[in-house]
């Protein structure tokens, strides 16, 4: 993999290209840049397979750059410090990151990720997706979910989806008309992803958007039915936590 550093600390590209040499040595660094403007030539020159980019530096930063790149043929694992809403932007945007200091295995594991995309020829829709939900931080309703499938990414409004159900390692994604997806992530990873949202997980297998909540039956946990005519049960020990949630949603 051909690879370009982008960070404005020369000791942050030193360091990550060590961490490389020892630990991903299917990696050839080929340029590296202290600036957005530079990266932007070299990735324009090189056409890298993979960036590694600070997000953070002065002047104009990693994303604006990525916002003017006319093609983006290449993964980009980003590399930031600690951000509430940064964070969130690239978790719903399925992007691979690394918090500084970099973690050898976390950066291994990104590697690979990125590995097996450029082997399956993916496609790179979840650059697109953070563009517009780092426009949109603090705001996670209004984000973009990008999902690993098993064909690549999809990507989707937070109001397109009814529910999300747990399959083994994998969730099923109900949306509207009918239409299901695949997700190669677990529901526990949607239930963190989603956690500001009018998402709420009420029972071990399902994960619901309470804007498609239509009717509430009670019982012991009881019972919700979606706007797709689903009906769920919610657990016993979650049905305290979701009238409080209906009520936070629904301010009645």
């Amino acid at each position: 993999m051909r690879a370009i550093i982008v960070d404005d600390e020369p000791d942050g590209i030193g360091t990550l290209k060590k961490m490389l040499e020892l630990n991903c040595k299917q990696v050839n660094v080929v340029a590296a840049c202290t600036s957005a403007s530079a990266a932007k030539e070299k990735v324009e020159e090189l056409k890298p397979d993979v960036i590694f980019l600070d997000i953070q530096m002065p002047g104009k930063n990693g994303l604006e750059m990525l916002t003017e790149l006319s093609e983006k043929n290449f993964e980009v694992i980003f590399v930031t410090a600690h951000n509430e809403y940064m964070l969130q932007a690239l978790q719903f945007s399925a992007a691979d990151y690394l918090l500084k200091p970099v973690d050898e295995d976390r950066l291994t594991e990104a590697v690979l990720r990125v590995e097996k995309k450029l082997d399956e020829k993916s496609d790179n829709t979840n650059v697109e997706a953070l563009l517009h939900n780092i426009h949109r931080a603090g705001t996670p309703n209004e984000m973009k979910l990008c999902i690993p499938t098993l064909k690549g990414f999809m990507v989707l409004k937070l109001e397109d989806i009814i529910v999300c159900e747990a399959e083994r390692n994998y969730t099923l994604f109900h949306l509207l008309n009918k239409k299901q997806v695949t997700a190669s992530r677990t529901l526990l990873d949607y239930e963190e992803i989603l956690k500001d949202t009018t998402f709420l997980r009420v029972h071990k297998s399902f994960l619901i958007n309470l804007q498609h909540v239509t009717e509430y039956q009670r019982g012991e946990g009881g019972v919700v039915i979606m706007s797709n005519g689903m009906e769920i049960e919610v657990s016993r020990r979650k049905k305290d936590n979701f009238l409080a949630k209906v009520k936070e949603v629904f301010r009645y």
